[in-house]
């Protein structure tokens, strides 16, 4: 039986005041070029940060309608440089969005209409870092799409080529996989790596990477399945098994769950969000 080829057909990126978002953009131009699909730049303005303070009831109507006015400037801004690299880059299919909201809930509601959302890893040397993790980690909490999340450093415009499965027989590392067959079925190499503690849970997880191993087959993925044990912290685990083997692109499983209002992940999770080094493709 002929596998039948999974394809993106609208990509959506983040557009905001980040230094690297110039890199997550060629990422997404650079996708969005390769599955020639349309790219979405979305460009909110965000939430108004406002301090408390005494003279608030006297200016505060003021204040609010110039801070609004910056935040819809620097959308505006983060727009145009979208659009003018993509038309540099010569793509036919592109549409940009500017929206008065806040950023991760745009995210997850344009996110409904697109294939692949990409986002960019916080950088903890930013003052927005904590509101940029809240972000990140709301999107991949609530998304009904995947989330290529893209490092604070590095250039990753070729990311694809060399993909690493993290594999634990979850249910959203199930989606994860299946979310990225688009990616999966392009790439060069593909390597599903599974992580134990014991021998027990070693000899367990060989029979369930076989079964993915063939269902990757009957969707045309040729890929090589591995059992490690690890003493070191999962997360640790991954990125030097990725650092090893040359791995370009990881896809994994966004474990976690809310309660109370509050955002919990996985140790895997929030450690690779933390320290990657490569980018991420995760689904909840």
């Amino acid at each position: 039986m002929r596998a039948l080829s999974m394809t993106y057909r609208s990509l959506l990126v983040l557009l905001d005041q980040d230094p690297r978002c110039a890199e997550r953009i060629e990422l997404a131009v650079a996708l969005a070029r390769g599955f020639d699909a349309h790219l979405v730049g979305l460009a909110p303005t965000g939430r108004l940060q406002f301090p408390v303070f005494a003279e608030a009831g006297v200016l505060g109507g003021e204040l609010i309608d110039r801070a609004w006015a910056l935040l819809r400037e620097q959308a505006d801004h983060a727009a145009a440089r979208f659009r003018q690299t993509c038309r540099r880059a010569g793509l036919a299919s592109i549409e940009t969005l500017v929206v008065e909201e806040d950023t991760a809930q745009a995210l997850v509601r344009h996110a409904h209409c697109s294939d692949l959302c990409l986002l960019g890893q916080p950088d903890p040397s930013r003052p927005q870092h904590l509101l940029e993790r809240d972000t990140l980690e709301q999107v991949l909490l609530h998304s009904a799409r995947p989330t290529l999340v893209v490092p604070y450093a590095g250039a990753f415009a070729g990311a694809g080529r060399r993909v690493m499965v993290a594999w634990d027989d979850s249910r959203e590392a199930t989606r994860a996989v299946s979310d990225a067959l688009p990616l999966l079925q392009r790439a060069q190499r593909v390597d599903l790596v599974a992580w134990c503690e014991t021998g027990d849970a070693e000899a367990a997880m060989r029979p369930r990477l076989g079964a993915l191993q063939r269902w990757l087959r009957w969707h045309g993925v040729s890929a090589e399945p591995t059992v490690e044990c690890t003493e070191i912290p999962i997360a640790e685990s991954m990125l030097s098994r990725a650092a090893d083997g040359d791995v370009d692109l990881l896809v994994m499983g966004a474990w976690g769950h809310t309660r109370f209002n509050e955002r919990l992940f996985g140790g895997a999770t929030r450690g690779l969000l933390a320290s990657m080094t490569l980018p991420v493709l995760m689904s909840h």
